[in-house]
């Protein structure tokens, strides 16, 4: 997929500080410290993930090895996490929907991600971006809702990375807020999920910035709406949602490094120090603003995680409103 950005093999390393270091006070090389990607490779989770861990790994003297474990949109992941031993040798790099949304679409599930996990820090926020096949015949939203409602039911599709994946529920929202019926197609994973919509099997994706981007420069997707309360810069002339004819509604993700419960204190205050002066390097602000994302608002990992609580109580209510379940 040339339009995709290389991915190196499944666990990568992403720095070698920490070794370095070591070896230069002639000591026991540190223990490297790996980063999960709940997802496959060539996600924006993935991608994104990636790119912090290479600004993370000089910040925290380690070496950062990424390692992608897909599933469940997310959930197999995050559960990994959350069982590992909790010496903060092992973290979650987790998308909003990992933690507020797929521990309430679990059945029979012995553990609550809500406790068994800890904030470490927020490394960004983003909205979505809905972009279409160029065959399909509008060229903005107003154009695509019109189109819709002369298609018979269930005609007009969208992919996503899986049942409770973020761009599921952006489309859940969408289809709301606007009346319309859709057809969820679910996939393993974004990338699959967005490749099937360039491909013309799928009608629509509300696709996280960094993948679907390339392919909109490309000309391989067309962009008719972002979904936050004002336009990216790396797509500048591509409208909101407000401004393209949906008064009032807003669909934004983040995402966040989260630690097992029960790292210590200390080492929990290492951690968070340590991302949060990763996220505010030239480097990872150039990063994010390249892919559409923004930065994470800069405040401690109590308010992050008092935020957390708050989200996850929302999609609690919402999911059952909206008779969500796994499929």
């Amino acid at each position: 997929m040339p339009t995709i950005p290389r991915i190196p093999r499944r666990a990568a390393l992403a720095g070698l500080g920490g070794l370095a270091l070591a070896a230069r006070a002639g000591a026991q090389p540190v223990r490297p410290l790996t980063l999960v990607v709940p997802y496959a490779a060539g996600g924006g989770t993935d991608i994104t993930g990636r790119e912090f861990a290479q600004v993370f790994a000089p910040e925290i003297g380690q070496t950062v090895v990424v390692d992608n474990r897909g599933g469940a949109a997310g959930h197999v992941g995050s559960v990994s996490v959350a069982r590992a031993r909790p010496d903060g040798s092992t973290l979650l790099f987790a998308v909003s929907t990992n933690i507020t949304v797929n521990p309430h679409m679990q059945r029979g599930d012995r553990i609550d991600l809500a406790t068994a996990l800890a904030p470490v820090a927020q490394v960004s926020t983003y909205q979505y971006v809905l972009v279409v096949h160029p065959d399909v015949p509008a060229q903005n939203l107003a154009e695509l809702i019109a189109y819709a409602r002369t298609r018979p039911r269930g005609e007009l599709t969208y992919s996503s990375g899986g049942v409770g994946n973020a761009n599921h529920l952006a489309g859940v929202l969408f289809s709301e807020a606007t009346g319309l019926s859709m057809e969820h197609v679910p996939y393993r994973g974004t990338a699959p999920a967005l490749m099937d919509v360039v491909a013309g099997r799928v009608t629509m994706n509300f696709s996280s910035p960094p993948p679907a981007i390339p392919l909109v420069r490309e000309g391989r997707l067309r962009a008719l709406a972002v979904t936050g309360d004002s336009r990216i810069a790396a797509l500048p002339e591509v409208p909101t949602l407000a401004e393209a004819g949906l008064p009032g509604v807003v669909i934004k993700g983040w995402h966040g490094v989260f630690a097992p419960a029960g790292v210590p204190a200390e080492q929990m205050d290492r951690l968070e120090q340590a991302a949060r002066r990763a996220v505010a390097t030239p480097k990872s602000q150039e990063r994010l603003e390249t892919d559409g994302l923004e930065p994470a608002p800069v405040r401690p990992r109590a308010e992050f995680a008092a935020a957390v609580r708050e989200e996850s109580a929302f999609w609690a209510a919402k999911l059952r409103e909206l008779d969500i379940k796994l499929e």
